[in-house]
């Protein structure tokens, strides 16, 4: 069990941590979460021992080996599969002593602990674990100098996830996977047999592969069952009676205020205003937590072209004479909200490259309106941004003649205030140089939007004010990403990029997710379907009345939620003699809204149908 007691520490006489305490049993896979800056990568930090606690300490039981993901392996000529099997130090070291060990009980030592630690089968574990981070066979052969950056992190994690450490650190893992690698992780976490702790901000990630959300906020830790979604709403219901006996109490104080203040000048009325001034005293203060201001994105709006804005005929692309993709036949609309499936390497940059015209058609046609404006924003652009200049210096070059607080406005409208716009670039956070690249993207208000993922680095709420900005832009959106609930929001369609081709996929997000999961061949995207008779109109009554039902059902359920977010807005269902009350009904709150999230979806499943019919009729 991981023990986190009456921890404390500071950086420059700031508290980060005060006096916090949690404890995490073996085996359990908990994710960590707070606003940026909060200290969740410090807390790594003194669970490692690198930092001294103020106060406290930190336990871990003897011999526990405690294993995160390196800054990145060293770009050398050691090949990908070679150094994943490398970071299983005992194992190498006992095949290293079995070439010169002489002694016989010594060699039958080092075979049974080989033996134990399934030492055999290494080289195929790792290869798994390679392959599910997006390495081909041939490509683990190949030395580490031949990766990017950011191909080098994947294989940093490969390697400490082959070592499998008693405590597993992972901070922001998937900011380097794509949608597959980062749906791979996901799956591989859950299996994981020892402790994991997760930073991130993926609520794919803390939804499917932890069982407890541990939240920094306000310099303490607190643990909560359950995954992402429930930790929402048990503390949205927190704060709802925090911020209601707040308020009861507030009202109070200045009932008893105003008595004093209509009273003490009156000698019969001294002894009672004095009393009144000591119940004020003894008030004891309710503060809700200190929430993160949810800094919104602002896209400016285009005007509006005649369809298609993008139109490719029989189109071939690639580099060098050699296609990527061929057969291209797409068309895009202003309304468009498409996003680009398929496993790295098969073609979705390219797709991306060419419907934002920074590379050309090989063969093939391709009509675009001729005022068409298309922003772009990958992440390399990130790293691309100048580290010795301010972002008002960014903006002012591609707006030199707006006026200073015009520049500051628009800097305003992607959440970088005032004091972050004179900051050197150099030392702003991920997430608001990722703002300073969206604003630069969308300063043209273009007619489409392309995204190649935009959430890295961006916390929990900016991905949320995204999820807005998109939903309201009313330019086309192409959108890139691992984070699936980014994706299941804001696309409404879904391309596949695969095997040299891009072609509608015509299931959803959790069959693409089951279908890479599972070793069973995808079904084709293209299958032909039945022609669909005409509907009788017992059939169109009978889609009106299952409509009926699920509304009704998702009126009781609200009714439900109300009543029960009441029983929790009462502060005393809090206090210690009532735990297990408390808990029973914020079980039976996350249980309520469990339920009306599916009414709500066999509502909406209702209506498609009752429209399907009544259009085909």
């Amino acid at each position: 069990m991981l023990r986190i007691n009456d921890i404390s520490y500071a950086v420059a006489g700031r508290p980060l941590i005060e006096h916090a305490s949690t404890s995490i049993p073996e085996g359990h896979k908990v994710g960590i979460v707070g606003r940026n800056g909060t200290g969740k990568t410090t807390l790594f930090r003194l669970i490692r021992g690198e930092l001294a606690l103020e106060t406290g300490e930190v336990t871990l039981p003897a011999r526990a080996r405690i294993g995160g993901v390196a800054q990145e392996v060293p770009g050398n000529e050691v090949s990908l599969i070679d150094t994943v099997l490398a970071a299983d130090t005992e194992r190498a070291a006992l095949l290293e002593e079995s070439e010169t060990a002489q002694d016989a009980a010594r060699i039958a030592d080092i075979q049974t602990r080989l033996a134990d630690i399934d030492a055999w089968s290494a080289e195929g574990r790792a290869s798994s674990i390679l392959r599910g981070l997006g390495f081909t066979s041939d490509e683990q052969r190949m030395p580490c100098s031949a990766f990017s950056g950011g191909w080098r992190m994947r294989v940093a994690l490969a390697a400490v996830l082959f070592s499998q450490p008693d405590l597993l650190l992972l901070d922001e893992p998937t900011n380097y996977l794509d949608l597959e690698g980062a749906l791979w992780l996901e799956n591989y976490l859950a299996r994981y047999p020892h402790t994991v702790l997760i930073v991130s901000h993926d609520r794919g990630l803390l939804n499917r592969a932890v069982g407890a959300i541990l939240h920094l906020e306000d310099r303490k830790l607190t643990l909560y069952q359950g995954n992402y979604d429930t930790f929402a709403e048990t503390r949205a219901a927190r704060l709802l009676a925090a911020e209601s006996e707040a308020k009861k109490q507030e009202a109070r104080r200045a009932h008893l205020q105003s008595f004093v203040d209509r009273f003490r000048a009156k000698a019969s009325k001294a002894v009672q205003a004095q009393s009144r001034l000591k119940m004020i005293a003894k008030l004891k203060p309710i503060t809700s937590p200190r929430e993160a201001a949810l800094k919104r994105f602002t896209f400016p709006e285009p005007e509006e072209l005649s369809p298609p804005i993008i139109r490719i005929e029989n189109g071939i692309v690639g580099y060098d004479d050699k296609p990527v993709l061929s057969r291209l036949d797409l068309r895009i609309d202003q309304d468009d909200r498409i996003a680009l499936l398929g496993r790295n390497g098969e073609g979705k940059s390219t797709l991306s490259k060419l419907l934002s015209d920074r590379l050309p058609l090989m063969q093939g046609r391709k009509t675009q309106a001729s005022k068409l404006r298309v922003g772009y924003f990958a992440q390399h652009q990130v790293d691309e941004l100048h580290v010795d200049e301010t972002p008002i210096d960014h903006i002012r070059r591609l707006r030199p003649d707006e006026a200073p607080a015009k520049l500051r406005a628009r800097l305003g409208g992607f959440g970088i205030g005032a004091e972050q716009a004179e900051t050197l670039v150099g030392k702003l956070s991920g997430g608001q140089k990722a703002r300073l690249s969206l604003m630069i993207a969308t300063i043209d208000a273009p007619h489409m939007l392309i995204l190649d993922e935009p959430t890295n680095h961006l916390d929990i709420e900016s991905r949320e004010a995204l999820v807005e900005a998109l939903t309201a832009y009313s330019g086309a959106v192409i959108l890139v990403s691992h984070d699936m609930h980014l994706l299941g929001l804001v696309a409404d369609r879904l391309w596949l990029v695969k095997d040299g081709a891009v072609n509608p996929y015509d299931g959803d997000l959790e069959t693409y997710r089951q279908l890479l999961l599972s070793s069973d061949k995808p079904a084709k995207a293209n299958a032909k379907t039945k022609p669909v008779k005409r509907p009788t109109r017992e059939a169109i009554m009978a889609r009106r009345q299952e409509v009926r039902k699920c509304e009704e059902r998702v009126e009781k359920l609200n009714e439900m939620r109300d009543k029960i977010a009441d029983k929790l807005a009462n502060p005393r269902i809090y206090d210690e003699e009532n735990v297990v009350e408390a808990t029973r009904w914020q079980k039976k709150y996350s249980e309520v809204m469990d339920g009306l999230d599916r009414a709500e979806a066999l509502w909406i499943k209702a209506l498609e149908k009752l429209e399907q019919v009544e259009s085909a009729n």
